[in-house]
This record gives structure tokens, C-alpha cells and sequence, in this order.
């Protein structure tokens, strides 16, 4: 029913005529900080055991983009006034970061998954019991530190997230049995899942160098929405090939997950062809074949546009949120992270 259609995910999400963002020139107001800031993360999480270091030495060296402690930093920066960068705004980032590293780790166990960012995964290189427990000493560790070094506010700040990371990705478990993906729910997960931590990544950060309480929810509210485009756009990288992204293609729908790309076809449907769709994605791991049809499905019913359009509300919701700051560097690599969001192809 669906010809094959060829998709060109960078255009989608892209704006034309104008230069595109890059997390080098975003991060340079914040360089010096991010530089100290990697040397006080691994001297916080070093350990005298041997094996232990080994493990930890190879999870910090295949972190990700670094995101989170981007937004720890710029955001306080751009609340400091006379306050310095220093060690609280260290802290908070380490809290974000590693809470998010060490629930990826567990995330491919969980999921059997054994690539990450195109490298082998942790349990893909020792055994799923080291990776649950090289998560668990993550966790317990960063919070540790935290609690020694007195950063209780931030501490308490952050560690709101944890649970709502979890009930975010129990009810995507859950709905991927069900097959019963609303609107309503896949935000409620997105948010949960993803957004709530660099929520608290913005939010921490304005907490760390002393702004208003008012000024620290404005920050949270604007990582919020980012996190939500962000998620947005993972989900429609999912549809492009693994070459360009570093991780299989189409592998929300060999997990039956319901995501925005093909929830929009499905709410644009008649009931009828909703459920044949449904039963293509209930079959799916008894018919491999499905996923090449849902994919096109997704395509030919312009899922990747709409769902680009949704994560294009959410990042002017969050630009708007800066409306109230004088232009400064910090500022201006804050919209830009807008745009890379948007621009980014992997």
C-alpha cells in the first residue's frame, strides 16, 4: 500500500539560508568553565579500585554531546552577576550528567541493547551485572559528593528527577504492550523520560550561582520545553539510517514503541486504517518485514513534517522564555542550542 519513499531528515528540521549551529561555538562563552569542570568531575569519581576506574575511564570517554552540563553552565552564567563559576555549578552539572549516563547504562540492559553512539555499550563489554552496578556506584557516588560537599539545595533539586525518569520509562513499557499511544500520554512520557532532566539542568544551574526563585523555574520551564523538542527529535532521527545517526535504524518501532512520528498518522487516519497499523506494529516482532512498511507508512503520511512543526512550538516556547535578558554571549549560545536542537542530525 505504501511505495518506498526516500526521506531527507536534515531538510525537514532545517532552516534555510542560514549558518548552522554548532556546540563548538555554542559552548566558547563557557569553554574555560567546561574545561575546569571535566577535571573536577573525574577527580569527584575516582576510585582506588582498579576495575572499577576501568569501567568508569571507558564510560567517560564515549559520553554524548555533554548537553546537560552545557546548560548548567551557560544558564549560570548568565545569572551570576558577581557570583563565580565554580564548584557548586560543578556539582549540579555532575549530578545531571552522570544521573542521565548511568540510566543509559541500565536503559541497555534493560533493553538488551549493545551499541551506544556507535561504540559497543557497557554490557556489551563486560556483563549486564557489572553494568547494573556500575550504574548503582555512579548514582551513589555523584549523590555522595554532593551531600559532603553541602550542596543540599541542589541535591534536593535534582533528585526530584529520578523518579519521574522512571515512571516515564515504565509507562512507555507499558504502552508499548497496550498499543493505546495519546497525544496526552507520549508528552507526559516525553517529558518525564527526557525533558525533566535538562529542566533540571537549566533550573540547577541558575540555582547554583544564586538567582531569584522566580529566575530558577524560568530556567527550568525553558529546559523543559528544549528537552521536549529535543526528545521530539530524537524520535524523528529514529526514522533515518544508522549510518547517520550512530544507532539502528527504526528501533522505537522494533520495540513497539508509539512515537510522534507515526502517532501523528496515526491520530490523521481513518479508524480502520488505524488499526490495520496497530496490528502491523502488534505483530512486529514476528514479522520484520513490518517495520519497512510502517516506516513508509510514516513517510507517505508526512509524520517526520508534523512532528518537526510540534518541535519547532516547543523550541519558540522556549526561546521566548529569554526574551527578558539583555543580549549578551550567554544568551545568544542559548537560542543557538535552539537551533541546534532543530539542526542536528544525529
Amino acid at each position: 500500500r505504501y511505495r518506498k519513499l526516500s526521506v531527507n531528515l536534515p531538510y525537514i528540521c532545517c532552516f534555510e539560508n542560514r549558518r548552522m549551529a554548532t556546540l563548538d561555538s555554542i559552548r566558547e562563552p563557557v569553554a574555560a568553565e567546561l574545561s575546569a569542570y571535566e577535571e573536577y568531575l573525574r577527580d569527584a569519581l575516582r576510585s582506588p579500585n582498579a576495575y572499577v576506574s576501568s569501567v568508569l575511564n571507558y564510560i567517560f570517554g564515549t559520553r554524548g554531546k555533554g548537553i546537560r552540563p552545557l546548560l548548567v553552565m551557560l544558564s549560570g552564567a548568565l545569572h551570576r552577576g558577581t557570583e563565580p563559576i565554580g564548584e557548586r555549578s560543578f556539582l549540579a552539572a555532575m549530578l545531571i550528567e552522570m544521573l542521565h549516563t548511568a540510566s543509559l547504562v541500565h536503559d541497555d540492559v534493560v533493553d538488551e541493547a549493545y551499541v551506544r553512539r556507535s561504540k559497543p555499550a557497557v554490557n556489551a563489554l563486560w556483563r549486564s551485572r557489572t553494568s547494573v552496578l556500575i550504574g548503582d556506584y555512579i548514582f551513589a557516588r555523584s549523590f555522595s559528593v554532593g551531600l559532603e560537599r553541602g550542596a543540599t539545595d541542589i541535591v534536593a533539586f535534582i533528585t526530584k528527577s529520578i523518579g519521574q525518569v522512571c515512571e516515564g520509562e515504565l509507562t512507555q513499557s507499558q504502552q508499548s504492550d497496550r498499543l493505546e499511544m495519546t497525544r496526552e500520554i507520549y508528552l507526559d512520557i516525553i517529558y518525564k523520560k527526557t525533558a525533566t532532566l535538562i529542566g533540571a539542568s537549566s533550573g540547577s544551574g541558575a540555582l547554583a550561582v544564586g538567582a531569584s526563585a522566580e529566575e530558577v523555574e524560568r530556567m527550568k520551564t525553558f529546559g523543559d520545553h528544549l528537552g521536549i523538542a529535543f526528545q521530539i527529535k530524537d524520535d524523528i532521527l529514529d526514522y533515518a539510517l544508522s549510518s547517520q545517526t550512530g544507532k539502528p535504524a527504526c528501533g522505537d518501532l522494533k520495540e513497539r514503541k508509539i512515537t510522534l512520528p507515526l502517532l501523528t498518522v496515526l491520530e490523521s487516519v481513518s479508524d480502520r486504517e488505524r488499526r490495520h497499523l496497530i496490528a502491523k506494529l502488534s505483530d512486529i516482532r514476528r514479522r520484520p518485514q513490518n517495520v519497512d512498511y510502517l516506516r513508509d507508512a510514516v513517510v507517505a503520511g508526512r509524520g517526520l513534517e508534523r512532528s518537526a512543526e510540534v518541535m519547532g512550538d516547543y523550541l519558540d516556547r522556549a526561546r521566548a522564555l529569554l526574551g527578558g535578558y539583555p543580549d549578551s554571549p550567554c544568551r545568544r549560545s542559548l537560542l543557538s542550542l535552539c537551533d541546534y536542537i532543530a539542526e542536528r542530525e544525529k
